[in-house]
């Protein structure tokens, strides 16, 4: 029987991506994200087994409503952004901060908490932070500062919610829709310069292949053959060829 994955933000960038990857895989997917026209755009790109839902994700009635649809659910991975663009600190408001917190931090919170009764005995649990959280990028501190929060619940969920395996992917820059804050020509200047800082020379894409996705939800296996509970593989560089290369792995294991 195929597995069922479920991914809220899955109708455009790294979760459309990663949906495809996966109904080509043979599993059975499930997209949700808040504009339908975006969602019927996705699920045409998808086989004829997949399904999709309108959902806003920072809304709990709603999220309710879908899992109250979709039944047992094996891996859950969690896309979500907040807004796009940079903001000096200097500059930065309570606003501006809010915006980032209900755009991303929240969401993945409550896509967690409503799958928690859907989620099958040793299902995974995926989320999508970003490098920002450890970059040290002038201009991100509201995204570094939600990033590393979605991070730093890691390892504290997959404790808390064992036998489930919680886990976190951090790509770097990838060239989504996420960047159309920026003029056609000054976004190709930006790529331009960010690529010529890492060892593929190039920014990544959101069809690029994620290092550990199998592992992410299949579940990591370290010294001994034990099954790590949680993890974070922070993606710096992207691929070439399929191949990943400069990742950064973080797994935590359970004390004996």
């Amino acid at each position: 029987m195929s597995k069922k994955v479920v991914i809220v933000g899955g109708t455009s960038g790294i979760g459309l991506a990663t949906a495809r990857r996966l109904d080509a895989a043979g599993a059975a997917v499930v997209i949700a994200g808040r504009d339908k026209e975006r969602l019927a755009a996705a699920l045409g790109e998808l086989g004829t087994r997949a399904a999709g839902f309108a959902v806003d994700a920072r809304d709990e009635a709603e999220l309710a409503g879908l899992f109250g649809q979709v039944g047992p659910v094996d891996h859950l991975v969690v896309t979500v952004t907040g807004p796009s663009g940079t903001t000096p600190f200097r500059e930065l408001t309570g606003g501006h901060l809010q915006a980032h917190v209900s755009g991303k931090l929240l969401p993945h919170f409550a896509v967690v908490q409503a799958a928690l009764p859907n989620l099958t005995p040793g299902a995974s649990v995926t989320l999508v932070s970003a490098a920002s959280a450890g970059g040290a990028i002038p201009g991100t501190a509201a995204l570094a500062a939600v990033n590393a929060a979605v991070e730093a619940a890691v390892p504290v969920l997959a404790l808390e919610l064992a036998p489930l395996r919680v886990n976190a992917v951090a790509p770097g820059v990838i060239d989504t829709d996420w960047w159309n804050f920026l003029p056609g020509d000054t976004r190709a200047e930006v790529f331009t310069g960010i690529a010529a800082g890492t060892p593929v020379g190039r920014v990544g894409t959101a069809g690029d292949r994620i290092p550990d996705r199998q592992q992410l939800h299949h579940g990591h296996r370290g010294a001994g053959g034990r099954r790590c509970p949680a993890g974070i593989a922070t993606v710096t560089a992207g691929s070439v060829q399929g191949r990943p290369v400069a990742v950064h792995a973080q797994w935590w294991y359970p004390r004996p």
